[in-house]
């Protein structure tokens, strides 16, 4: 994939990814903690995470195209090597979120019935704690990756000063 409608499909598709990685590491991350948010959500945690693993790759690919139809510099070079770390972040995210949506998420409350056993305490802190941990990574690496790209876009790509009409 290189171009939608005329534009690198880069910039465009960047926007998935900074939306849904953050905000399937932070639902994962609820729903590790309260089960009661897994059983609401359901099947959506995982569906989530797993639109935002895929759009990673994409993204690269796209990335990758760019990068080499634009001048080569150490900040393209420095986001493109940061860029290529999030995938098992990702993949982390919607594993924790698959494992969280089929031990809580897709059961019925304990007090529903004995149709299933409860979760052990031990399984559900372990899985907090490493959901906590997953979630953390993937939003500091989009984070970095981000900061890193918006540096390598517009470093020396304005006006510190305005260059017509009025400051609003």
């Amino acid at each position: 994939m290189s171009l939608i409608n005329g534009l690198p499909a880069h910039v465009l598709l960047v926007h998935f990814v900074v939306v849904l990685v953050p905000l399937s590491a932070l639902a994962l991350v609820v729903c590790a903690v309260w089960p009661q948010a897994a059983r609401r959500l359901g099947l959506v945690l995982p569906l989530m995470a797993l639109v935002a693993l895929v759009s990673v790759p994409l993204t690269t690919q796209a990335g990758e195209w760019l990068e080499r139809h634009v001048g080569s510099s150490s900040l393209v070079r420095r986001h493109a090597e940061l860029g290529d770390g999030l995938l098992p972040w990702a993949g982390g995210v919607f594993l924790l979120a698959a494992a969280v949506w089929w031990t809580v998420g897709r059961r019925p409350a304990p007090e529903a019935g004995p149709r299933s056993a409860p979760v052990g305490p031990v399984i559900r802190v372990a899985a907090a704690v490493l959901s906590v941990v997953v979630a953390a990574g993937a939003v500091v690496d989009v984070y970095r990756i981000g900061d890193s790209g918006a540096k390598a876009a517009w470093q020396n790509g304005f006006s510190k000063t305005a260059t017509g009409g009025e400051d609003r």
